[in-house]
């Protein structure tokens, strides 16, 4: 399944490696909330929503509206 935060990343022509370090974690784990393999932590969320002027609901697939 993609994700949001992906088709967001790539909207905005970032790599995993600049989100990552946005986020000061790992490209690795990064990936794995991109692959929804694991489950972003909610101050990481936060942060991505943030950043990326969005609601962590639109995140979450929760709205449709950005």
């Amino acid at each position: 399944m993609k994700t949001r935060i992906k088709d967001l990343r790539e909207d905005s022509d970032l790599t995993q490696k600049e989100i990552s370090k946005l986020l000061n974690i790992s490209q690795v784990a990064y990936s794995y909330y991109e692959l929804d393999k694991r489950e972003i932590p909610l101050n990481l969320l936060c942060k991505l929503a943030d950043f990326y002027q969005t609601s962590v609901d639109y995140l979450l697939y929760r709205t449709n509206i950005k």
